[in-house]
């Protein structure tokens, strides 16, 4: 019975509309990530010529794409079978964007250029929740009962 259970499992998510699923989870990643990266180097470069950076803006530059590598790995994990680490990436892109964008909009943490530089880079993340949340990764990890 084991078997035939864990056959079962690999065999739905070798499906091509899971694969593409994941797929498109991964790529967005990716995007986050490069994003994360651009605006940390735009960071990098406002503040060498004079713009006032604080040390939140700092900690959240560098904080995000690195987060973006975890979340790569979880979702590696989680086209690998992992129900937990599916779980884990599905709880972080729901969450992610009401924290952050909810934090950038405490008047005077960060300028407004940086907010919405922050929204540019969490695009990517908003659509992998639904992507999440989409049929065909909701059938590779039914409920379990």
């Amino acid at each position: 019975m084991e078997i035939a259970t864990h056959f079962t499992a690999e065999a739905r998510l070798d499906s091509p509309h899971i694969r593409r699923a994941f797929g498109a989870l991964r790529t967005g990643i990716r995007v986050y990530g490069a994003l994360g990266a651009a605006a940390l180097l735009l960071l990098i470069v406002l503040s060498s010529s004079g713009v006032r950076v604080n040390t939140f803006m700092w900690v959240r530059a560098v904080l995000l794409p690195v987060v973006a590598v975890l979340i790569y790995r979880l979702a590696v994990a989680a086209s690998r079978g992992s129900r937990r680490a599916f779980e884990r990436v599905s709880a972080l892109t729901l969450i992610m964007p009401i924290a952050i964008i909810g934090v950038d909009l405490v008047p005077g943490i960060c300028p407004w250029w940086y907010a919405g530089m922050q929204v540019v880079c969490l695009l990517p993340v908003v659509r992998l929740a639904f992507v999440t949340r989409s049929p065909a990764l909701r059938s590779a990890f039914p409920q379990a009962r």
